[in-house]
């Protein structure tokens, strides 16, 4: 894992995606926040329907001439990306800022080889032969731990195994070396062993080009293992915000403790894993107070039912902030007067 530089690629500022549909407007990211340093690692974790993936969609530019509203700040290197027309916006889409999708398989074009697909990624941002991209494509196949990249390269996307298809999708993604990748469930479809290999890889690769890194996941050993910081987002909001080593030993939102909670180790004795009781939100129509106050088994300790009535905000230090009531209570034993 290398050591993120200071000065941030990325600065994401009140982050709103919705979307409108036949029931109403779909409130899919409610305001969300990230600062993200050159080099750094950022895990954003959560269950299905969080916001993950649309906050990852609106930072590529997926959601320009659609039917979605997205408002608020994206700042790569300064330039705010949602300002930017679809027509601009491919200029930096795959140079600046790339993905590597949950299906490789689908997000390869199944009509045209591996290696055309890479070589013809680096051209649309590049000006060079035909010869020179089908080299550099050979060359980024075999970096990624491609077998044999020269006959793979004329190879098809479904004559590639599962694991070979997303080696060949993180070499789509950097072939350009851009500043930002976004990796959205990048293991999810493998089995463990490729998993810690394309996991490995990512490292080696970022430790390489110095490349920042969004890891969508919802599986919180994935973080552990490559990210610097960790985003948990609930309800289209980010409720917690540390770094990795920070709220594994001390969550402070309930939402939090109870991802912890969920997840199975491999290490001291077996013990039964702890669902999180009840199911997320509407994003229909979101609640007026805490979006995980129904769910939540310590909002009977904040007082005037604050929980469903009125919202949180982010509170806490700056490097562990939480967006929870229970933040503001006295310390146990503390008399208020």
């Amino acid at each position: 894992m290398t050591t993120p530089e200071a000065a941030p690629v990325l600065a994401i500022r009140d982050l709103r995606v919705s979307f409108p549909t036949d029931d109403g407007v779909v409130h899919a990211v409610n305001g969300m926040d990230l600062t993200l340093a050159r080099g750094e690692t950022v895990g954003i974790v959560g269950e299905s329907g969080s916001g993950k993936t649309v906050t990852t969609q609106a930072l590529m530019g997926l959601l320009k001439d659609t039917s979605a509203s997205v408002t608020g700040q994206i700042l790569l290197d300064g330039q705010d990306l949602n300002a930017l027309t679809e027509a601009q916006m491919r200029a930096y889409r795959g140079k600046k800022i790339a993905m590597i999708f949950q299906d490789p398989l689908s997000a390869m074009h199944p009509f045209y080889p591996v290696g055309v697909q890479i070589a013809e990624a680096y051209r649309v941002h590049n000006a060079v032969s035909k010869k020179a991209a089908a080299a550099i494509a050979v060359d980024m196949l075999g970096r990624v731990g491609i077998p044999d990249p020269r006959r793979r390269y004329a190879a098809y996307p479904h004559e590639f195994s599962g694991g070979m298809r997303q080696r060949a999708m993180i070499a789509m993604a950097l072939v350009c070396e851009p500043e930002l990748l976004i990796a959205d469930e990048p293991t999810t479809a493998l089995d463990v062993t490729v998993q810690a290999q394309i996991l490995d890889l990512l490292n080696e690769l970022q430790a390489e080009t110095g490349t920042s890194v969004i890891m969508v996941t919802h599986d919180l050993g994935v973080v552990a293992e490559v990210c610097h910081q960790v985003v948990v987002m609930y309800g289209g909001m980010h409720v917690e915000q540390a770094t990795v080593a920070e709220l594994f030993h001390s969550p402070r939102h309930p939402y939090t403790r109870g991802l912890l909670a969920s997840m199975p180790t491999l290490v001291g004795e077996s013990e039964r894993l702890e669902p999180i009781p009840g199911v997320p939100p509407s994003l229909l129509a979101l609640p007026g107070g805490c979006l995980f106050a129904d769910r939540c088994p310590e909002a009977h300790r904040v007082p005037d039912n604050a929980c469903g009535t009125r919202p949180p905000t982010l509170v806490g230090p700056d490097e562990h902030p939480s967006r929870c009531h229970l933040e503001t209570l006295p310390p146990a034993g503390e008399v208020v007067r």
